[in-house]
């Protein structure tokens, strides 16, 4: 079992596979409702199955069909599900607009939080201190458990659901999808023990629904997985072969002597091909929308793009100007399709792709689809090395971990 793969959906079973050979090792009846999440806790040995009002632990090495235990509590679909490092916590997010967090060894409710509106996701942040969450009018909040209050809001686009959340395993990067395919991403600081938030990146990574974005494990790939029936993953490596070329010509380009050093910053052309002149006119969604950069950084990114203290009203952030650092700080930039680069687009499923999760070595990637089927993917050549078949009606959602070790 030093692989543990799983997946579940709306036939109201969660089976377990050999991830090599693409046999059903095991099938657990969920007989309540449909399976909406499921994470494996990081010593591989319970499977939580996140439904319609609750959450149910099985326990992986044995053969009792039963749960070990039922977290009660939710009033609605469960839409997310996360545990603690040592598993001693686990987090949950739910259409009843809450966010709650259970002691895994009592079964008792140790936290809850609200939203305005149904939760669609939520993850846990490495440091162990944070939650963050997304929900379906828009919002993203950031709660700070030792404190018990939500310390950030983003709101990348008003009235536009915010359908999943990832954080970098390092902590480095935040990440947001939404119903309109488009992808944030923030770089997450830590000062002491303040964390702030910077706008860094936006882009539309599908032009329909848009249900997971997954950064990996080595924080060199972002997966997006959609309505469109195609998963596709970014890079997020400056070492990447068409960055790298990238960046190498502009050096070249401007040792050259192609880039005036005496040209006023007012005229230099930013990479979109429009001046920095003219973006004092432009609402913070046109930049997030262009990929520009903004020639520094500065408090105002705060505030623009919804990064509004929790209590605070929004005001007019339309004058304001959020920093897009260049890389190392910012990310790799396409400058032709004013995307993160692709690698590949995983395009043989034949309905709604719902979920994804990486290997341990960020080498391959597993997908469930409405179209019953889980599929293995080797990323380096974009090809199907399994698919795994049982499942009689949609599946929406896996759980992997290959870990050697506990996390």
């Amino acid at each position: 079992m030093s692989v543990i793969l799983c997946t579940a959906g709306y036939d109201h079973t969660i089976r377990f596979w050999e991830a090599l050979s693409g046999l059903c090792s095991r099938t657990i009846q969920h007989p309540d409702s449909q399976v909406n999440r499921l994470c494996i806790t990081p010593d591989k040995r319970y499977v939580a199955a996140a439904g319609r009002n609750n959450v149910k632990l099985y326990d992986i090495k044995s053969s009792n069909p039963n749960p070990v235990m039922t977290f009660d509590g939710h009033t609605n679909n469960i839409t997310g599900v996360a545990f603690h490092c040592e598993g001693k916590w686990m987090v949950t997010s739910s259409e009843d607009h809450s966010v709650k967090v259970w002691d895994t060894r009592s079964g008792t409710l140790q936290r809850n939080y609200m939203h305005k509106a149904p939760v669609n996701d939520v993850v846990i942040h490495p440091n162990q201190g944070e939650l963050i969450s997304g929900d379906r009018s828009g919002t993203i909040r950031v709660w700070d458990l030792g404190e018990s209050r939500c310390t950030h809001q983003l709101i990348p686009e008003e009235d536009v659901s915010v359908a999943s959340v990832s954080v970098a395993s390092d902590g480095s990067l935040l990440c947001a999808g939404n119903n309109k395919g488009n992808v944030y991403l923030w770089r997450m600081i830590q000062d002491r023990d303040v964390t702030n938030i910077v706008p860094i990146a936006m882009f539309q990574a599908h032009k329909d629904y848009l249900t997971r974005v997954l950064l990996s494990p080595d924080v060199k790939h972002l997966a997006t997985c959609s309505a469109d029936h195609t998963a596709k993953v970014w890079s997020l490596d400056s070492e990447f072969v068409q960055a790298k070329a990238t960046a190498d010509a502009a050096v070249k380009k401007e040792t050259n002597g192609d880039v005036k050093s005496g040209d006023s910053p007012t005229q230099q052309q930013q990479p979109n091909g429009v001046s920095s002149a003219t973006t004092s006119n432009r609402t913070p969604s046109d930049i997030w929308a262009s990929g520009q950069h903004s020639e520094h950084r500065s408090s105002m990114a705060d505030s623009a793009l919804g990064l509004i203290p929790p209590d605070s009203s929004k005001g007019d952030s339309s004058s304001l100007v959020p920093a897009f650092p260049s890389p190392p700080d910012g990310l790799p930039m396409d400058s032709n399709t004013n995307t993160l680069y692709l690698e590949t687009t995983l395009s043989n499923h034949q309905r709604w792709v719902w979920d994804c999760a990486f290997s341990a070595d960020s080498a391959y990637l597993v997908t469930v689809c409405s179209d019953h089927y889980a599929r293995l993917w080797e990323l380096s050549t974009g090809q199907i090395i399994r698919q795994y078949s049982g499942h009689h009606r949609g599946a929406v959602c896996v759980a992997l971990n290959d870990y050697s070790e506990p996390r």
